[in-house]
């Protein structure tokens, strides 16, 4: 393309018509003293959001309208509409009476709680661009989920498709997939809190070992494949843990909850939270400690976080936030499948250990040069440790001789900063919005696998001075270096009709350093050689993403999406590294590529129902994964790590939740919801590397990690302030390898197939004024099931999920 070309259109893109601009601006305060009223919402009560005051109550916009009536809304407030002349009114001072003096006790608890638990992003926020993708927000405090265990299967009960990973009866680690992404901790999204990355190496191992304690959210914001262009490359999408805010209100908020459960388990959450002038700051502490619902499951976390806010005035803020995490468990190991059928719930590793250490910090500055332009810059990073220690034979049935034990250690180190601008503008005449971005990461990480302690605690210190034989020695260092740069566009045809085009040019460097070396030993045991591989893995590589989405909002009720967005998967050192003695990894091991779709109708009907139904496709080249081949040098057959072909996976995806109460009528004193989610998925692999080989791997084999059928349903019914929730599971059976074992494997049970299963769960709360009880029962039915294979680590093996447990929460707020 010619440089006069390049001209003509970013000349085109920036245009902007002139219009006479009005600043409208005033102060909301509050009838009783006068004080000012953060966080209400203004808005065009023809259009929508205008913007938000301050927390010094203050607002302004700028408008080419002549006559417009804004209206003022806050949920602890009375809603206030305004008819302004804009030509004659600049300064407003609008005042807004306590909602209390007008309401009983009921109706403000109706008021403050939402209709339905699940919403969706709007075209823009901040500094984003959401406008025709497939997005999903969880309210977690209109939850009735067992927050304080971070049970997935609960919080995630709307957020259609999700394969999740049941094991952990405290929620230490979130594993979450969907759309035949493996749900191991959560690595195939992009994982954020409040817009920053927390995973261990967003490029080189994008795994999440730190979860944010549900009971300090206030949303979780999803948004699937096409998330790719402004939050990296990853075929998943975004999850971004939005936490709670500090109260506006008050300069001191507490709120203590205290919950007890089955196998021992106990978990403290204590916030502070206020806001006074210009500072504002919300903090919590949580801690958690239990048996585990097996033996040697014990385990206790710790885990804070702090945010501190400053407000220099109504366009400039600047944020701080360090969180740290905390968390010791024995590891009760994996299962093989005759050990799970005689008894799901027993142990043979009593000396087998993991614990992380994970500290976050991220500064972030947010500056509004107008109504239209938004700007901020987050400086993030990450120092973080995990080890894991125990006896880790591939033959889960034999009991642990004792001895030495295997240690895996490994060190994270990274920073970065993300960049962005968003403005609106006119395109001839026409509504646009602009978005361009910037990241840098470098991380720096290192790898340790070797001999640990013989003892049974918790020694996470390297014994390879007593042990200079042991089996298999491995030591690696891991630099990676990403430079990108995103943009986005909404182009508004009319009024209904939108287009959103965006690029992401992606700059990575990936490295493995280091060295593996293994013993063979005589049939006395003795040492007879050795062998030494070494590996220099360096894979630099740029390329340009692109992706379109566009929006249709056929009315106020109704809007028709669709978007297709490329993606890539880089090799991790997580692929090259050997963790496991039995595996091996293919040194001509590439990137995964490929892209995704959807196509969908969303809306919510007169508050009755809300619903999203969409039609999806992922598209792998070269997708990683485990198939049989000899493993040198003693030619076994073991677990090769590859790239084993492409792979196509369609399936319709669809939430409908119908608001009962409005249904029939009730009064305010009811509340009742009935929600369907349902993901009905069809995969197969389309082409093998490996085809009339050895492998078992053949064209027309389902992908792995995919139920052909997920559903999860309930009801929420309320009266006055005690609400009642029951919700049902069903995920029919899967693959954990793309050779679709089915066999089931007595020798070490990591692959094969996980049956089908089906879990009931209901729950209770009551509020009066202060306090609020919770209590409910996860998996009434007491059913057997498991919803994992581990290929190293807490397994390997099956690795069972909890039976019948109960749990209750009593919370105060000051």
């Amino acid at each position: 393309m010619k440089l006069k070309d390049c001209k003509l259109i970013f000349a085109l893109i920036f245009s902007v018509s002139l219009y006479a601009q009005q600043t409208i601006k005033g102060v909301v305060v509050f009838s009783g003293n006068k004080t000012p009223i953060a966080d209400v919402n203004v808005y065009d009560k023809a259009s929508g959001l205008l913007t938000t005051t301050n927390s010094e109550g203050y607002f302004e916009f700028q408008t080419s309208k002549k006559d417009m009536v804004l209206v003022f809304f806050s949920f602890e407030y009375t809603v206030k509409e305004v008819d302004i002349n804009t030509e004659t009114t600049q300064n407003l001072e609008v005042v807004l009476q306590d909602l209390t003096t007008t309401l009983t006790e009921v109706e403000v608890t109706a008021r403050k709680r939402r209709i339905f638990e699940l919403k969706r992003l709007n075209d823009v926020e901040e500094t984003a661009i959401y406008a025709g993708k497939k997005t999903e927000v969880v309210l977690v405090d209109q939850s009735m989920a067992n927050l304080a265990s971070n049970n997935s299967r609960q919080i995630y009960s709307q957020v259609t498709g999700l394969n999740i990973y049941q094991n952990d009866d405290a929620g230490l680690q979130l594993n979450i997939g969907g759309r035949g992404l493996d749900p191991n901790r959560t690595a195939n999204f992009n994982t954020r809190q409040n817009g920053y990355d927390i995973s261990a190496d967003v490029l080189g191992y994008p795994e999440s070992y730190y979860t944010p304690a549900s009971e300090g959210l206030e949303e979780i914001q999803i948004i699937r494949g096409a998330a790719s262009l402004q939050y990296g490359t990853q075929f998943g999408g975004l999850v971004n843990f939005k936490m709670k805010s500090p109260n506006p209100n008050k300069p001191l908020e507490i709120i203590t909850r205290n919950t007890l459960g089955s196998f021992g388990l106990y978990t403290n959450f204590t916030s502070l939270s206020g806001t006074k002038n210009k500072l504002s700051y919300y903090t919590y502490f949580n801690y958690k400690k239990g048996d585990g619902f097996r033996p040697n499951s014990e385990f206790e976390s710790k885990n804070a976080f702090a945010h501190l806010g400053y407000q220099f005035n109504d366009k400039t803020k600047l944020t701080g936030e360090i969180t740290y995490l905390r968390y010791l468990a024995q590891q009760g190991g994996g299962l093989n499948d005759s050990q799970f059928r005689e008894d799901p719930f027993q142990s043979n590793r009593t000396r087998n250990w993991f614990q992380v250490d994970w500290l976050l910090y991220n500064l972030k500055v947010a500056h509004k040069f107008s109504e239209a332009t938004n700007f901020t810059f987050n400086f993030f990073g990450l120092d973080a440790n995990r080890v894991a220690l125990g006896f880790r034979d591939r033959r889960v049935d034999l009991p642990d001789p004792g001895g030495e034990r295997d240690l895996i250690s490994s060190d994270f180190n990274n920073y970065g900063f993300e960049t962005r601008l968003l403005t609106k503008y006119k395109f001839f005449k026409k509504d646009a919005t602009f978005l361009i971005g910037a990241k840098f990461y470098k991380a720096d990480n290192s790898y340790f696998q070797g001999p640990g302690s013989a003892g049974s605690d918790a020694d996470f210190s390297s014994a390879i001075d007593d042990f200079p034989f042991y089996r298999s020695q491995s030591e690696y260092d891991n630099p990676n270096l990403n430079v990108a740069v995103f943009s986005e566009n909404i182009f508004y045809i009319n009024d209904k009709l939108s287009v959103t085009p965006g690029f992401r040019l992606e700059y990575i460097k990936t490295e493995s350093i280091g060295m593996q070396k293994t013993f063979n030993f005589d049939g006395a045991g003795n040492p007879i050689n050795s062998g030494t591989e070494f590996q220099d893995e360096e894979k630099e590589r740029s390329f340009v993403l692109l992706g379109i989405g566009t929006s249709y909002k056929a009315s106020k009720w109704i809007e028709f999406y669709g978007n297709i967005s490329q993606n890539y998967r880089s090799v991790t050192f997580g692929d090259l590294n050997v963790v496991n003695p039995a595996n091996a990894v293919d040194p001509d091991i590439d990137d995964e590529k490929g892209f995704t779709a959807d196509i969908g109708v969303r809306g919510n009907i007169k508050n009755l129902v809300s619903f999203d139904t969409n039609i999806f496709g992922l598209f792998y080249n070269d997708r990683i994964g485990l198939i049989d081949a000899q493993i040198p040098p003693v030619n076994f057959i073991g677990k090769l790590r590859t790239n084993i072909g492409d792979a196509r996976i369609l399936g319709l995806e669809s939430l409908i939740d119908f608001n009962l109460k409005n249904i029939f009528r009730l009064n305010n004193n009811f509340r009742a919801n009935y929600f369907i989610n349902t993901s009905f998925v069809t995969s197969e692999y389309t082409t093998s590397n490996f085809e009339n080989t050895s492998s078992d791997l053949t064209i027309g084999n389902k992908v792995e990690f995919i139920p052909d059928v997920n559903i999860k349903t309930g009801i929420q019914f309320g009266y006055k302030n005690l609400l009642s929730s029951i919700q049902y599971t069903y995920l029919s059976s899967q693959f954990t390898d793309a050779g679709n074992s089915t066999v089931e494997d007595d020798f070490n049970s990591i692959v094969g197939e996980i049956p089908a299963y089906d879990i009931l769960d209901i729950s209770l709360s009551y509020k009066y004024k202060k306090i609020k009880l919770e209590t409910g029962i996860n998996n009434v039915l007491d059913n057997r099931y498991f919803t994992r294979r581990a290929t190293g680590y807490p397994g390997p093996g099956i690795i069972p999920s909890a039976p019948r447990n109960f749990y209750a929460t009593l919370q105060l707020k000051f």
